[in-house]
């Protein structure tokens, strides 16, 4: 089954130095756009991660500091990145909780104003482990009937990802609708602001914190209530998509009061 879309998707996976999403960098990233009247385009850029690549990583992914040495840094390929990714909705496997986040945060600190507003993210591990529970070689072995060659490079586990989205679409029709939407919601596991989960929406839909001595409370409240809390959190070693959105809370709280 083909995908319905109303805008292009990109699936894409990132190899990186490691699994802290504030920290760690990107290796490897692979992108597979796949537009509404089913034309595709793919690019696979190997990074200089401007750090030593730890030896369990590379055992992982094979990519080695002296591979990379000589590569572009993200900085310098994230416009071109940017752009193609720009006017679509995004894919991957475990990406809602492991490539968004880091994508988030490489293309911020390249001074690239990213943020989910205008697209839907589609998990293709969610549907697989909600409904079978495995790998993504097994995945795709399971949907495809395929062996997974390569896995764990970032172009055999982005072009394996969206084969295993089409299959999935075949094999539950009953229970998935063929729209970005819909999958999207599908494969959301908790509705939260930011891509850590610091910041969530309470049964108002309003921004809450998750952790720490405000955990419950809304976020508002608290820079109201305590004015420092906010400046502390800018300071401390928070993802920089979760600050970013604790900035445009405060900015909307601030422009409510203008008005």
């Amino acid at each position: 089954m083909e995908l319905n879309l109303s805008k292009p998707i990109c699936f894409f996976d990132l190899e990186t130095t490691g699994i802290d999403v504030a920290r760690d960098r990107v290796v490897e990233i692979s992108i597979l756009k796949v537009f509404p009247n089913g034309n595709k385009e793919s690019k696979t850029w190997l990074v200089n991660p401007e750090m030593p690549i730890p030896p369990a990583s590379s055992a992982i992914h094979g990519i080695t500091d002296e591979k990379v040495a000589n590569e572009p840094t993200f900085k310098e390929l994230s416009k071109t990145i940017y752009n193609m990714i720009k006017d679509s909705d995004l894919a991957g496997y475990n990406s809602n909780r492991f490539d968004i986040p880091v994508l988030a945060e490489e293309l911020l600190r390249s001074d690239i104003d990213f943020d989910m507003g205008s697209r839907v993210a589609v998990d293709v591990q969610t549907i697989f482990h909600k409904m079978e529970q495995r790998t993504l070689s097994a995945a795709y072995k399971f949907y495809c009937g395929k062996s997974l060659e390569d896995a764990h490079t970032a172009e055999a586990d982005t072009n394996a990802t969206y084969e295993v989205l089409k299959s999935q679409l075949d094999r539950y029709k009953d229970d998935l609708e063929n729209n970005m939407k819909f999958l999207s919601e599908f494969t959301t596991r908790k509705q939260t602001a930011d891509f850590a989960g610091f910041i969530i929406f309470n049964e108002d839909g309003e921004e809450a914190f998750s952790f720490g001595k405000h955990k419950g409370k809304r976020v508002e409240d608290v820079m109201e209530q305590e004015p420092g809390y906010f400046g502390w959190l800018l300071n401390a070693d928070f993802p920089l998509y979760t600050k970013k959105v604790l900035t445009a809370i405060k900015l909307r709280k601030l422009n409510n009061k203008l008005n």
